[in-house]
């Protein structure tokens, strides 16, 4: 059986780069009816969070992932948090000292940078040494007098490690240019390399798909797979995410964290799909489509080498389309902690007018990617309007004036509305003032919004209602200047 996870370190929030790597092994889970496990690497005492774990697993099924094991549900190879492991990676790192597979080193961090220096001043590669791999008795015994900490390091052979990675083919590494690495910090605590490794054996992990950063790490991996006597995963790379300037993806390419995103009332299943396409379209090339339409046709393999390119105005263009075919009731729900907050709506919801609400949803929703930004579409509907300067001057032209006089007439002998109405009555006021197109239609909207874009002209009239409109209009008509 396919078994994946995706194993975040608990240091920040959880950004749509990483949340990117969950969504496809959760796809490739799913079109092998797999199972997908949630492991938390929080052996990073100093950096990792109680309240990022919570968010991260908030998150993670706010886009609808769900995993079939993890800290939160459980699973018989737990425990899923790795500084509840601790236990494991010591046994185990002590099982590889007696087997002679790993060594103390007693190397101190100011010796090692040094070192480190000169390599690179020589043009060596900045590898650790091994000078502590030879040590005799008694330099061990020197050093555990004098107290010295210790590091545990890996021993490794003078090998070229060749594998197939299912993204990008054969993988090969001249692990002469390595060097020993640690596996066990001086703190008692594993780390990355030794931790993934003893994890992903102990988990029966069949397949590690992570982002190609980790390319460089899988080498090492593999030779702890061989001394912990487990073949090795299969291994998928897949390419960052990077802006559209092609630097590493972030806030300044418009990138935020999945929980700012859920801020800002984004549709979930709109930015899982938006996630999927990079690096990756389905056969069809549709850009837009559920799940459960291309998980029979998604292959890991088909994921391109280059990097993905984040845009946030296709986002944006996509969430719009989530947006426009959503329910109205749905989104109206979703509208109203952003409209409370705003003030435009009581903040007892039972004093709330949901129908004249509703029909607000409905004529901003073809406007907005997100439901925060209802908040600029529909302050028209809650608040008097602004008329800039450049509006004023438009509307006090005499083909404006025109139109908004032959307009306010005919509002003047309604007591009714429908888009019937508004219909016959743009056609009444072009047959009398012979303006058309964006003349007609422009005073119009300015006036009643001031802006030039927004819902239809019909929807916000009906939703102002004529007198609210009539108001409007008057300031212009009968304006003193």
């Amino acid at each position: 059986m396919v078994r994946v996870r995706f194993a975040p370190s608990p240091t920040g929030l959880l950004h749509i780069g990483n949340a990117r790597i969950a969504v496809f092994n959760w796809l490739f889970a799913r079109r092998h009816d797999g199972t997908f496990i949630l492991r938390i690497e929080d052996t990073d005492i100093a950096r990792s969070e109680k309240k990022f774990t919570t968010q991260l697993i908030e998150d993670l099924r706010w886009l609808g992932l769900t995993w079939q094991e993890g800290p939160d549900v459980g699973g018989q190879l737990g425990p899923y948090l790795q500084s509840e492991r601790l236990h494991i990676y010591k046994e185990i790192c002590q099982q590889f000292l007696n087997d002679r597979l790993a060594y103390k080193c007693y190397c101190t961090q100011e010796e090692l940078e040094e070192r480190r220096r000169i390599a690179r001043l020589s043009g060596k590669p900045p590898r650790y040494d091994n000078r502590c791999r030879n040590l005799n008795d008694s330099q061990i015994k020197a050093f555990e007098t004098s107290g010295m900490n210790n590091t545990i390091r890996f021993k490794v052979p003078d090998e070229l490690v060749a594998f197939d990675d299912l993204i990008r083919g054969t993988c090969q590494f001249d692990m002469n240019l390595v060097g020993d690495f640690v596996i066990m910090r001086s703190d008692g605590t594993p780390s990355f390399h030794f931790a993934v490794a003893v994890d992903d054996t102990l988990m029966e992990i069949t397949h590690v798909i992570r982002g190609e950063d980790h390319l460089s790490n899988t080498p090492c991996h593999i030779l702890l797979f061989n001394a912990l006597q487990r073949k090795p995963p299969h291994f998928a790379h897949l390419s960052l995410t990077m802006g559209t300037d092609r630097t590493l993806l972030s806030k300044r390419h418009g990138a935020f964290s999945i929980s700012e995103y859920r801020k800002l009332g984004y549709l979930p299943e709109a930015l899982l799909n938006y996630m999927m396409l990079l690096g990756w379209s389905p056969k069809n090339k549709k850009e837009k489509f559920k799940v459960d339409d291309i998980i029979e046709t998604f292959e890991i393999s088909d994921m391109s080498k280059a990097s993905s390119i984040f845009d946030h105005h296709k986002l944006d263009w996509l969430c719009g389309q989530y947006t426009r075919e959503a329910d109205t009731d749905t989104l109206t729900e979703l509208a109203i902690p952003y409209l409370q907050t705003a003030g435009f709506i009581p903040a007892d919801e039972s004093k709330i007018d949901k129908t004249r609400l509703r029909l607000i949803v409905d004529a901003t929703k073809n406007n907005i990617s997100c439901i925060s930004q209802i908040i600029q579409e529909a302050d028209i509907f809650f608040k008097d309007i602004m008329i800039s300067h450049t509006h004023a001057e438009f509307l006090s032209s005499e083909i404006s004036k025109s139109v908004l006089t032959s307009f306010y007439q005919e509002l003047q002998k309604l007591n009714t509305f429908s888009p019937q109405i508004f219909k016959e009555i743009l056609t009444i006021v072009h047959e009398k003032t012979k303006i058309n197109g964006k003349e007609l239609y422009l005073p119009i909207r300015i006036a009643l919004t001031g802006k030039e874009h927004g819902p239809e002209l019909h929807s916000i009239i009906n939703i102002l209602g004529i007198n609210t409109c009539k108001k409007r209009i008057e300031r212009f008509l009968f304006v003193k200047r």
